[in-house]
């Protein structure tokens, strides 16, 4: 582990395999009898390296990042030989409350005053579903007994995340119940289109409910008018949803809390730490200013998970679908005191930097243009002329096994887009990723 750590970018970031390659190099059944550990890893290192796509890579730049730093790694070592469910507090109070202690550094690093409630899951797409969950509690508490959410409407950016809709197809909200609210020219939701659709709704009979903005999007990075919003969520009385998963970690520079301007007025919020926090995946923190509301659309506990009734212990079961729950606030803990907030600052004050030096290269290359605004570290941009050529542009880049870009529609148009925000990335690897996109293009 320590040699991969130290040595990532000695493999191609995307493997050179096969769909069922993997699967055809592997027995169909398990062994009878007990293998040595000798040769399990000889396999691991013979098959199962070599088929990975390493998103602890430095040149891994296509998604958001998942690095996995030494600090979150030896947390989630110690968490493994725990092996704790945090069900209760009763089954693990350590669990229970260094998850509290955690999140309660993070909302404040973040540069939110107060402690409203956290608690951890798996993803943000998980995280989302629980918030939207609340909002139809508070709009519609009769659902949770009686079934069918009919006339309840959500409203997001035509930008946010695909696990908003996907959330309200999982709570029966229906996805013709979510609005799209168009954009602006920056890919930001716009306020006075999202107010339009609130009062057509109204007009029409529906029940709108919960509206969800986006401090990051995920193509663009584009950050959403939080306070703008908040006034039309606090107008209509809807569970007004933040969407940071991204974005959130930057706020732990100073100079980037701007960014989640508005946000202490959210009914949720969540960011995720295995994204830009260097934390191994996975880990999302949800906020909540209405911890009642989220235990109202949840809580059910069986005579067998019955204790003692103590304001002190909180039993997270009660605040979510899961009943088990991994301890996922050490490795969390782990990172945030081997780099401190500082620490952590100046790594994503560097992201941030080399996405706007990379930035005005780009716009300063005339066979290029930059398709959205670079508020962070992700720069969105193409060669002029057809999608074809962009496309076998990205296709070569790739190939080369040295970096990894991803791409998106923007304006119908397919664009590069390179997201800094691996540990392991320097501003060497950003720059090689340029000119190997320039190389491509001539």
């Amino acid at each position: 582990m320590a040699d991969y750590l130290a040595n990532s970018g000695r493999y191609p970031v995307l493997p050179h395999t096969k769909p069922g390659e993997l699967i055809d190099a592997l027995p169909h059944c398990a062994p009878e009898h007990g293998e040595p550990m000798s040769a399990i890893l000889e396999d691991f290192q013979r098959l199962i390296v070599p088929a990975a796509t390493h998103w602890n890579h430095p040149g891994f730049m296509a998604y958001f990042a998942t690095s996995a730093s030494g600090p979150g790694i030896l947390g989630e070592m110690l968490s493994a030989a725990l092996n704790m469910n945090g069900m209760l507090w009763k089954t693990s109070p350590a669990l229970v409350e260094l998850e509290q202690v955690t999140l309660e550094w993070l909302w404040r690093s973040m540069g939110f005053a107060g402690n409203p409630f956290g608690i951890i899951f798996d993803t943000a797409s998980t995280a989302s579903m629980h918030a939207i969950a609340a909002a139809r509690e508070m709009a519609a508490p009769e659902i949770r007994a009686e079934g069918n959410g009919a006339g309840l409407v959500l409203y997001t950016s035509e930008q946010s995340h695909s696990s908003i809709e996907k959330g309200a197809i999982t709570l029966g909200i229906g996805q013709k119940n979510v609005r799209k609210i168009p954009v602006d020219a920056e890919f930001r939701m716009r306020p006075d289109a999202l107010a339009k659709a609130i009062e057509r709704d109204r007009a029409a009979g529906l029940r709108p409910f919960c509206i969800v903005v986006t401090v990051g999007t995920t193509s663009t990075t584009s950050i959403d008018p939080v306070e703008a919003i908040a006034d039309i969520a606090g107008q209509h009385g809807l569970w007004l949803h933040v969407d940071a998963a991204y974005a959130g970690a930057a706020a732990l520079a100073p100079e980037f809390q701007h960014i989640l301007k508005g946000c202490e007025r959210a009914d949720s919020f969540l960011t995720n730490p295995h994204k830009w926090l260097f934390t191994p995946v996975d880990l999302s923190a949800l906020y909540t200013r209405r911890p009642d509301i989220l235990r109202r659309a949840f809580s059910l506990v069986p005579e067998y998970l019955r204790t003692a009734d103590d304001p002190r212990a909180v039993n997270y079961m009660d605040y979510g679908v899961p009943l088990g729950r991994r301890f996922r606030a050490l490795k969390l803990w782990f990172v945030l005191r081997y780099y401190g907030r500082a620490g952590i600052a100046e790594i994503i004050r560097a992201h941030i930097g080399w996405a706007q030096e990379l930035a005005r290269q780009i716009d300063a290359d005339q066979r290029f243009e930059r398709t959205a605004p670079t508020p962070l570290s992700t720069v969105c941009f193409r060669l002029k002329g057809a999608d074809e050529a962009n496309r076998s542009l990205l296709e070569r880049v790739n190939a080369s096994g040295e970096v990894f870009l991803s791409h998106t529609m923007l304006h119908d148009q397919y664009c590069l887009r390179l997201a800094i925000g691996n540990i392991g990335t320097t501003r060497e690897h950003v720059q090689r990723a340029w000119e190997l996109v320039q190389t491509a293009a001539r």
